[in-house]
């Protein structure tokens, strides 16, 4: 089974709660979908399956993006640790011309798969590119503070890539305490599958 059709198998089509407007291919539980990608895979320790959830700073960046839409229109984007796709999906709607980038090889047939599901353009790429010159004008990453290690690499490239950054997050222990300005504030539905909530107050940040 490809990664296509693992995905088409496992998730349903529907909108996050607060950004209707996007439609994607998402899972109802995590640990189920989990273990059927173990055994996909015929391996243990993978990753969890971040593309097939609409996360809280997800949500909240791609709703900023869609209400601003000049802060990405006519601009190049990259939408960073992507997942699902949603915040990549939002600046393509709002008139950016987005590159995304995920590791997870999964997340990147889900992106397409997404992106075909709301009519846009996206480029994808598997490559790490922390640390590698970046060339785009506006930087976009939404919930990936939740891990020290990947955290302070993340925000030292950047801080360094002299781009508009913005960051969606709904207060993860990694996000920095200073050097951002807080642009937005979103209540953001979630699931207890995922959260410790059901609402989680979110905010969208601007990388000073």
């Amino acid at each position: 089974m490809t990664p296509e059709q693992f995905i088409l198998t496992h998730t349903e089509l529907m909108a996050p709660p607060l950004v209707p407007e996007v439609a994607l291919h998402l899972a109802t539980e995590v640990v189920p979908l989990w273990r059927k990608t173990e055994e996909e895979l015929a391996a243990e320790g993978v990753p969890p399956p971040y593309w097939a959830f609409a996360w809280a700073g997800g949500q909240a960046l791609a709703r900023y993006v869609l209400d601003n839409p000049d802060t990405v229109r006519g601009k190049t984007v990259l939408d960073f640790g992507s997942g699902s796709g949603l915040v990549a999906i939002a600046a393509a709607k709002a008139g950016g011309r987005v590159l995304v980038a995920d590791i997870d090889a999964f997340a990147a047939a889900a992106i397409a798969l997404n992106a075909k599901a709301n009519g846009v353009d996206l480029a994808v790429t598997t490559d790490d590119l922390i640390g590698r010159a970046c060339d785009r004008q506006v930087l976009l990453i939404g919930d990936m503070c939740y891990e020290r290690p990947l955290a302070e690499r993340l925000l030292g490239w950047l801080k360094a890539s002299g781009a508009l950054v913005l960051l969606g997050d709904p207060g993860r222990s990694y996000f920095p305490k200073d050097g951002v300005e807080r642009v937005s504030t979103y209540r953001v539905q979630t699931t207890r599958e995922l959260e410790d909530r059901e609402i989680r107050e979110t905010g969208v940040y601007r990388l000073m």
